[in-house]
């Protein structure tokens, strides 16, 4: 394949879990798939935004660290040190910035986004929810 085919077959990957129903991989395969179609969008995007539903401040902090680091992003924050919140919660993470905030979450979604900044069309877009459990146990 060509980079060109690979980044089509990659968005269109990304395209069939992305939308109002969270959708699981029926398989390790397609989990495989799911995590390398990521892997090469955040890499051809200059950023991305991730934002992360989750049930309470701990497991979307540690949700958040998986998948930074499986995008080959440093973690830069402590887990131990973040404020503990056992309500739902959304955090949003910038990679351009890297920097992140917490916020309250009443929506029913559980889950991570990604929104690719890219000079290149094709690219860019906000992708999920995509399972918390992708890149690591919650």
């Amino acid at each position: 394949m060509n980079a060109t085919s690979d980044l089509t077959h990659a968005r269109k990957i990304l395209d069939s879990f992305s939308g109002v129903t969270p959708k699981v991989p029926a398989s390790e395969t397609e989990a495989e798939e799911l995590r390398q179609a990521i892997r090469l969008m955040t890499t051809r995007s200059e950023s991305e935004n991730l934002g992360v539903c989750a049930d309470n401040s701990s497991q979307g902090y540690r949700v958040l660290a998986h998948y930074l680091e499986a995008l080959g992003y440093a973690v830069p924050f402590a887990i131990a040190e973040i404020e503990s919140v056992d309500t739902p919660v959304y955090i949003k993470f910038n990679t351009a910035k890297m920097s992140h905030y917490l916020d309250a979450y009443e929506g029913n979604y559980r889950g991570v986004l990604i929104a690719c900044q890219s000079e290149e069309e094709e690219i860019n877009g906000t992708y999920g929810h995509f399972p918390l459990n992708l890149f690591g146990s919650p």
